[in-house]
This record gives structure tokens, C-alpha cells and sequence, in this order.
């Protein structure tokens, strides 16, 4: 992965290549950004360069034996970490090494969902677990093979178990010689505090809007105006513009859903919420998950437009219409509970909650909330 490669983010690049060349590598930086800013790829970008053995100015030379086996995620002293559906067979990432590659080298900017639906895995929950830190601690206890470091790029590290994050912290706190740790994060507050405070934070924000619409006319042969329009509605996340792009049937799926479960609930009819339930129970974890967020989007969403520039938005058409008639239902009096019943419903989701009881509790609640007056 060469720098050049990713979207925007130049200040980022600038600072990593910077800590190359003067030789202030930190053996533990944690790669912080929000989904689609591309922080996997600037994670994996940086490990290239650090290996390269013919680094040009401004990135990886992209030819020599070390990067066309970065280019291939083969280089032996390249290991990676990430989320597992754990079951008899898989244990550890590199039981799914080769589905990895094939998803990573096809989008590197790959998300859980993504991830977790190609694997045909979505009713398992993301984790890595306690076998995957002693699998680290086999993998970095060798000797380099090739490059001057042994780089473990761990990605989604909130999604580390507690027994894992411990092991981790012992190894992080006395590292072996030349080996480098990045971690790649999405959500800080997952991760343990004694953690963070090993690590040197990288900080990834949005991608500009700028980049990202030169992106999509490069990439997807848009025109500028049908790129703006995506890139407003995506905000920076390139993820989100691919589905826009794509038309993932997910979206779709996510507001019939969501028009069903509020039209189920104004008036609290069992005959419409129950077969609902037994729909979004029969979806995979992650989907769930996805709702929820969905949902999250679309509170927030009515919130603007009952109170804000309309032009601020970010909906498709199809929400758009739905939005217009929703957001009455949205107002001060209620807004607050709902995105803390949401919040607090994927939190139960992240433990394995049963989903016909959340989502059962869920539309009791969201019952209350649409039925609360608004203020005077």
C-alpha cells in the first residue's frame, strides 16, 4: 500500500513519513480515526515505507522485494490482527489469513460489516480473543526474516476481549526488540486506559470533502456533480460513498426496516411488531448493529431538519421523503431518550444480548417517546 494510494489525509502522511526519516519511530502508535478515513490503509501504507529498502522522498518505492510482497500482504515480517466470528474451526486471524487478503486487497477500506458479511459470519459476534494473544506472542518471539522490524498491525483493537487486552498490555509494556505495534481503532473509549497510555496516538480525522470528491470522479468515473452529492451524504467517510455508489441493497434495508419498527410503535400494534421482530432477529449481529446505527442517523437527521438549514442534511432521496413525514414525531422533549435508548441498545448488542428481547424492549420504548407531546 503506498501512501499515494489513499485519500486525503496528507498532514497524517507527512507526519509518519517525517518520523521515518528522523528516526522517532514509537514502538506503539494507535491509529485513531472514524470509519472510511482510511486509517488501516495509513496504518499499512507506513508499515511499507518503514520496510522499503529503496524509500523515495515522498513514499514507498513500490518495486523492490520488500513492497511487492507488502503490495501481496505476504512479507513475513508483516502479521495482522483483526476481528474473528470465534467457532470450532476458527481461532485466530490467520485461520482466515487467505479471506483476508483476498477482502483487504479488493477494499482497503474495508469495514466490520463488510468484513463479517463476507465471511458469511454475520451471526457471530467480532471479537479477538484470548488464543489470538498468545498467537502474538508466538509471532513476535521470531527473529526478523527480512526487514529491519517485525510490524503487527492490529485492526478493530476496541474489539480485543478483556483477557486479551491484558496480554497485550504486558507485551506493550516490554516489547521486543524491533518490533512495532499499530494498533487501528475506531472507537477509543473501547479500548483499555492503561493501553492508550502506551501507545502515541495518530489522529485520523473525516476525509476532506475536496479529496473525497476527487476521489469518486477518479475511481467510479462520476460526474462532479453526482461525486458532490455523494461525497455530502457519505461526510467524509469513503466507506459510506462506495455504498452510496454501489447502491447497497443494505440501505434499503435499513429504512423499510426502520419505517416498520415507527409504524409499528406509534400505536403499539403487536400484529406489525412481532413479525418485525422475528425479521431483525433473523438477521446476522452485525446487521443488527448496523440498524441501530441506522437508526441513530435517521434521529439525528430529523432533528436538522425540523430545526436547521435543510441544505445540511445528509439523506438520500428515498429518505428524504420519509424523512419529511418522520421528523414531526422528533423534537426536544424526546430526542435526548431515544439516542440513549439506541446507544444503549447497541451497547447490549456489543454483550450478546438476546435481540428479541432488546428489540422487543426497544419498540416499548420507542412507543413512549413518539407519543410524548412536543414542547410548547
Amino acid at each position: 500500500m503506498l501512501f499515494k494510494e489513499i485519500i486525503g489525509q496528507q498532514a497524517v502522511k507527512d507526519r509518519l513519513k517525517r518520523s521515518v526519516k528522523e528516526g522517532r519511530i514509537s514502538h506503539a502508535q494507535l491509529f485513531l480515526g472514524p470509519q472510511g478515513s482510511g486509517s488501516l490503509a495509513l496504518a499499512l501504507a507506513y508499515a511499507q515505507y518503514i520496510s522499503c529498502s529503496n524509500k523515495q522522498e515522498s513514499d514507498s518505492c513500490g518495486h523492490c522485494l520488500s513492497c511487492v510482497k507488502y503490495n501481496k500482504l505476504v512479507h513475513p515480517d508483516l502479521h495482522f490482527v483483526y476481528p474473528v466470528a470465534l467457532s470450532k474451526d476458527i481461532r485466530v486471524s490467520t485461520d482466515v489469513a487467505t479471506k483476508w487478503r483476498e477482502v483487504f486487497l479488493d477494499n482497503p477500506y474495508i469495514t466490520l460489516f463488510s468484513w463479517f458479511e463476507m465471511q458469511d459470519a454475520e451471526n457471530k459476534q467480532a471479537i479477538i480473543g484470548v488464543d489470538e494473544s498468545a498467537e502474538i506472542l508466538r509471532k513476535l518471539s521470531l527473529t526478523t526474516y527480512e526487514a529491519e522490524y517485525k510490524i503487527m498491525i492490529i485492526w478493530q483493537a476496541e474489539k480485543m476481549n478483556q483477557q486479551a487486552a491484558n496480554k497485550l498490555l504486558k507485551i506493550l509494556e516490554e516489547p521486543p526488540d524491533k518490533t512495532l505495534f499499530l494498533l487501528v481503532c475506531e472507537n477509543e473509549d473501547q479500548l483499555l486506559r492503561t493501553i492508550v497510555s502506551r501507545t502515541q496516538l495518530i489522529k485520523i480525522g473525516k476525509i476532506n470533502e475536496t479529496d473525497l470528491i476527487n476521489a469518486l470522479i477518479e475511481s467510479n468515473d462520476l460526474s462532479p456533480e453526482a461525486a458532490a452529492n455523494i461525497s455530502r451524504l457519505a461526510d467524509g467517510n469513503y466507506s459510506e460513498a462506495l455504498f452510496l455508489v454501489n447502491e447497497n441493497e443494505n440501505a434499503e434495508q435499513n429504512l423499510l426496516s426502520f419505517q416498520k419498527l415507527m409504524r409499528a410503535s406509534i400505536k403499539f400494534d403487536p400484529k406489525a411488531v412481532l413479525p418485525w421482530i422475528d425479521e431483525i432477529s433473523a438477521a446476522g449481529r452485525e446487521r443488527q448493529k448496523n440498524f441501530l446505527n441506522y437508526a441513530l442517523h435517521i434521529m439525528r437527521e430529523s432533528m436538522v431538519l425540523n430545526y436547521a438549514d435543510v441544505s445540511l442534511i445528509k439523506l438520500g432521496v428515498e429518505e428524504q421523503g420519509f424523512v419529511k413525514k418522520f421528523s414531526p414525531f422528533i423534537h426536544t422533549n424526546n430526542l435526548e431518550r431515544f439516542i440513549e435508548e439506541l446507544n444503549k441498545a447497541h451497547y447490549h448488542m456489543e454483550r450478546n444480548a438476546n435481540p428479541k428481547i432488546l428489540f422487543m424492549d426497544l419498540a416499548f420504548k420507542f412507543n413512549e417517546l413518539l407519543n410524548l407531546p412536543k414542547p410548547i
